[in-house]
């Protein structure tokens, strides 16, 4: 009996997840804790929630949960630094957080701004490059320059690239990319996946393979929507106050354990 020829769509799937695929075979064994480089994210993502629960449970104002998830981030990268992971992406302000109190956003700006002039020779130091995702013209014009030195300053990193998502919304960053494309002037009969994916924040960069979101929540909350379509998602309970360097290897243990297959 003859095989069936299936017509395909030209453009499925998509090239963006073309060679991404990995075997059952190619797996290193579940709970094995193996994280070859097939094993091992490209790019892991990370959804950093839990720092006012975290300082409410203590009886403390929630700007110092936000004091103690800037400290995290700091662990953090480190660690990341030196694990093999080329990109580490980190959800810290979305556009929904505009509609905390005066005085918490306001809070958040100034942790960012010290973070900016505290960290940034570090970054340098240790091969980081930092990229802003999201609306960076809505920030204080102050803020927004700091932003814009520490991007410049930190652009011969080649160990990490580290994304700060602040001002951030999926579907904002969606928003934004088809009015790019609207005033490129491209064709609508042109227009594919990988039109798109070059409009976005992250243009150039990896989708992630792993999303991980703190604080036991299990929702993309907006984040990297586009981006994270066939990643896989960890959520953990720790609040990321207390999230470091061991339940981040465990989340890099869970995903080396998973087998992907991209819908095939």
């Amino acid at each position: 009996m003859a095989a069936t020829r299936v017509a395909r769509p030209t453009d499925s799937p998509s090239t963006a997840r073309a060679g991404q695929e990995t075997s059952e075979a190619e797996q290193p064994a579940a709970g094995s804790g193996a994280l070859d480089a097939d094993g091992r994210p490209v790019h892991v993502a990370v959804i950093m929630d839990g720092n006012r629960r975290w300082a409410r449970e203590r009886g403390l104002p929630d700007l110092d949960g936000h004091v103690a998830g800037v400290d995290a981030i700091r662990r953090l990268v480190s660690h990341v630094v030196d694990s093999g992971v080329a990109v580490l992406s980190l959800y810290a302000f979305s556009r929904e957080n505009w509609g905390r109190s005066d005085d918490e956003v306001a809070g958040l700006f100034g942790l960012l701004a010290a973070a900016i002039r505290s960290e940034t020779p570090e970054l340098i130091a240790q091969g980081v490059r930092v990229r802003l995702l999201g609306r960076l013209a809505e920030l204080p014009p102050a803020l927004r320059s700091q932003v814009e030195e520490a991007v410049a300053a930190t652009a011969g990193g080649d160990r990490l690239q580290l994304n700060i998502a602040f001002n951030y919304g999926g579907r904002t960053e969606l928003v934004d990319a088809v009015r790019q494309i609207v005033a490129s002037g491209v064709r609508v009969e042109d227009i594919d996946e990988a039109t798109v994916a070059a409009a976005l924040y992250t243009a150039g960069l990896p989708d992630p393979d792993l999303v991980i979101r703190t604080g036991g929540e299990q929702r993309l909350s907006n984040f990297l929507i586009w981006q994270s379509a066939y990643a896989e998602f960890c959520s953990c309970p720790t609040p990321w106050p207390d999230f470091g360097p061991d339940t981040f290897d465990a989340a890099l243990d869970e995903y080396a354990s998973r087998t992907r297959r991209f819908g095939r």
